[in-house]
């Protein structure tokens, strides 16, 4: 059984529901950081009955973090994909500048800057950056069941 599908006029991927997986594809606008809501509340939905307690909050936390990392640091479009699966959770968002991001220590004066990263690398079980042939995809995985 499978629900979604490929759009010819656009070319985007539709959210899939498998009975092995489920899926979430969305392409994020440059500069536009209404996505950061639009895809925490896509998140939430695909992860409704997902893991233990918390875990999907921990999910959308991260997700958040790489959006709008990929929205301030870059000035092109960016792609979501979420994918769950029996053993876990895998989100990525691939853009399209070759910069790698660098975790830092944030400025002590700078308390809204600096810390994405540093919580992703905190709070995921594995994380990393991917290079394509234009851009990267920084990526995380969660275990349904880690505590």
């Amino acid at each position: 059984m499978t629900a979604g599908a490929f759009s010819a006029t656009t070319g985007e991927e539709a959210d899939t529901i498998t009975e092995q997986a489920r899926r979430l594809r969305r392409r994020l606008g440059r500069a536009d950081l209404r996505a950061v809501p639009e895809a925490r509340r896509a998140l939430r939905e695909l992860l409704l009955h997902w893991g233990k307690p918390g875990r999907s909050e921990i999910a959308e936390l991260l997700t958040s973090e790489l959006v709008t990392n990929a929205l301030l640091h870059t000035d092109d479009d960016a792609v979501l994909t979420a994918v769950v699966e029996p053993g876990g959770l895998r989100v990525e968002v691939r853009d399209f500048v070759a910069r790698r991001p660098e975790p830092y220590a944030p400025v002590t004066d700078d308390d809204t800057h600096g810390r994405g990263l540093l919580l992703v690398q905190s709070l995921a079980d594995t994380w990393g950056v991917r290079s394509h042939g234009v851009g990267k995809s920084v990526w995380f995985e969660l275990g349904a069941e880690a505590a």
